[in-house]
């Protein structure tokens, strides 16, 4: 697949309303309630926010992975998520199903570094992934990244290509 298979393609993710919108060609294809960072918008390392403004698809992981297949470092542990896996591992951050890496685009804000440090959410490993169901979707809960139900990451997986365009806005 090319980005030309897909013409058009944009997701914007609006932070107030933990919403993702798809869009092809302007035209809405479909919208998914999210989580993103508890402790809000901020793009500086270790801050555990989620980044605004203009990103790209860097890479997208987890293609062939089954639902609920568990990722430690980007890298399938070979797990799959339970109820019972989860109460095993409490502390772990669950990355599920599939990993869509984003890159930002804007130097200073969500790319390189600013006068405060690292800025970068591509170092700062912000993805848009799976999560599982028991994590609630709507509120914001998440270390910085883009949390989805794990049945919609790999709907939107199949959706976009390497190199579309994320728009993360406030509100």
């Amino acid at each position: 697949m090319t980005n030309n298979e897909k013409p058009d393609v944009q997701l914007l993710i609006n932070l107030e309303q933990q919403i993702l919108t798809l869009y092809q060609q302007d035209k809405k294809i479909a919208q998914y309630t999210v989580s993103t960072a508890k402790n809000g918008i901020g793009s500086q390392q270790d801050s555990g926010c989620t980044p605004l403004g203009k990103h790209i698809i860097a890479e997208k992981i987890g293609g062939s992975a089954p639902i609920n297949a568990v990722f430690i470092g980007r890298v399938p542990t070979g797990e799959i998520y339970s109820t019972s896996l989860g109460m095993q591992y409490p502390e772990r951050d669950w990355i599920l199903s599939r990993i869509l890496w984003l890159s930002g685009l804007e130097e200073g804000i969500n790319k390189g570094s600013n006068n405060q440090g690292g800025c970068d959410t591509y170092e700062r490993y912000i993805y848009i992934h799976g999560t599982p169901d028991s994590e609630p979707m709507g509120i914001p809960c998440s270390h910085g990244c883009i949390r989805m139900r794990s049945q919609d990451v790999i709907e939107l997986f199949e959706q976009v290509d390497k190199g579309a365009a994320v728009t993360i806005v406030a509100s």
